[in-house]
């Protein structure tokens, strides 16, 4: 861990909290799923639909996390990578799918795009928030955006709800069990659980995403090639107009089609600090520090799209990410951990929850490092969504319990959209039986997720 990544322990007891109290109950439900990107709306529309009270809390003002307010605006994971096959393999479906079929009905999702050796779809960010609105209305989830979590209540070990945080004051969410979908572990780590933070307190570098509009999309693939990642030859230029004084600090960049006409999504920043260090996102004044340099490096590297190609002569930045584009930050001690060996061995399991055909791409240095994983996948254990102490809590989404660079392959957003489903199933079973979680077996969990759609 490093310094300014826990934040100061926030719990309160069960027995203090009560109406009419300096922290009234806003809501007492089953199930509390704090955070709203892909593996919150999977675990909360999951959980709502097998008919449990469901609640949902968002800091922002829509769902999403990092693919909408970190606007990544591609959803990873999906197919196998190959050497020997130009057609893509899709081995990821469930959660993931029905959610995809919604952008698709909205026409907010491309087609396939080569990316190096897989594919990956892009969205575009407002018909993913849509989609994500009208699936947790649908569901009967009662929603809570521009909320924030900054305490848990506790009764002894026992995760009883959280207190949170809004404009009209403090309240507590009571819930018999609770899903952090957080992304940072909020959650868990204001109790007091157990985290890792990167590779001995080094994470991976955030990025500032954008969307490029007034592009002739027909010429500009012409000159960029059919791959999203650019060619060397892009490299090469890139490079030079950073001699040349342009702040391009990254010089393997990405860019992919959009489901709107004449845009791109681009993926082309790195950021760290004026000094060269690492970023800490989660603490507020580096994270302040990478929006600042991002949208900073954002207008230089549109000034570079607009010199390099002739296509892009009246190009324009739409938009970027509300926030930078967050890759790892706290990643929870669980009751078990997916290794590095177990995805570089492609490892198989019978309680696997969630299969990951995704390289080891690991956002560090100056440029990123992959390792293909061919025409194949691994499976994530169940009990790597389970924190190693506590009680009634599990976590969904990029805080999994995961070694350093098997992170960098299973954190993408097919795979949390899966996490989440996953979670939700323990959590429907965890109260029909008055089990914990790490009582559950992962077996139980994936033949309930393969009757859900997944692909197990």
């Amino acid at each position: 861990m490093t310094a300014g990544t826990t934040p100061r322990l926030a719990i309160w007891q069960l027995d203090a909290v009560s109406d009419g109290s300096d922290l009234p109950v806003l809501a007492e439900v089953d199930v509390c799923i704090v955070g709203a990107g892909a593996a919150g709306v999977a675990a909360a529309v999951t959980c709502a639909e097998a008919g449990l009270s469901s609640v949902v809390i968002e800091k922002y003002g829509f769902a999403g996390g990092a693919a909408v307010a970190g606007m990544s605006g591609t959803i990873c994971g999906l197919f196998q990578a190959s050497d020997r096959s130009s057609t893509p393999v899709q081995v990821v479906r469930g959660f993931t799918e029905r959610f995809m079929v919604g952008l698709e009905q909205r026409h907010g999702l491309t087609a396939p795009q080569p990316y190096g050796k897989t594919w990956t779809v892009a969205h575009d960010p407002l018909v993913w928030r849509e989609t994500a609105d009208d699936m947790l209305t649908r569901a009967g989830v009662r929603v809570l955006f521009h909320t924030a979590v900054t305490g848990v209540v506790l009764d002894g070990d026992r995760h009883r709800g959280v207190v949170i945080e809004s404009n009209a004051g403090r309240a507590v969410v009571l819930a018999r069990r609770t899903i952090d979908a957080s992304g940072d572990g909020a959650v868990a780590v204001r109790a007091g659980l157990d985290y890792t933070f990167g590779d001995e307190g080094a994470i991976q570098n955030p990025t500032m995403f954008f969307r490029l509009g007034g592009v002739d999309a027909a010429a500009f693939w012409q000159e960029w090639g059919a791959d999203t990642i650019c060619s060397e030859a892009t490299t090469h230029r890139i490079a030079a107009a950073s001699d040349a004084g342009l702040d391009l600090p990254r010089k393997k960049i990405w860019a992919f089609a959009t489901p709107q006409p004449g845009q791109l999504l681009v993926n082309a920043t790195r950021l760290s600090g004026a000094d060269g260090r690492m970023l800490n996102v989660i603490d507020p004044e580096d994270f302040t520090e990478a929006e600042i340099l991002g949208r900073r490096q954002v207008r230089e590297y549109e000034r570079f799209f607009r010199d390099a190609f002739d296509s892009c002569r009246g190009a324009y930045v739409i938009d970027t990410g509300v926030e930078a584009g967050i890759r790892q930050t706290r990643t929870i001690t669980g009751v078990e951990t997916l290794t590095n060996d177990d995805v570089i061995g492609l490892r198989k399991r019978p309680d696997g929850i969630a299969r990951s055909p995704w390289p080891i791409e690991l956002h560090v240095g100056e440029r990123p490092k992959l390792h293909w994983l061919l025409d194949d996948f691994y499976e994530v254990p169940y009990l790597a969504l389970v924190p190693e102490r506590g009680e009634d809590i599990i976590v969904a989404g990029r805080c999994l319990s995961a070694e350093h660079e098997a992170l960098a392959s299973c954190r993408v957003t097919a795979q949390c959209f899966e996490y989440g489903q996953a979670a939700a199933v323990a959590t429907v079973l965890s109260l029909q039986s008055s089990s914990a979680y790490r009582e559950l077996a992962g077996e139980r969990i994936r033949s309930e997720m393969i009757g859900l759609g997944s692909e197990l």
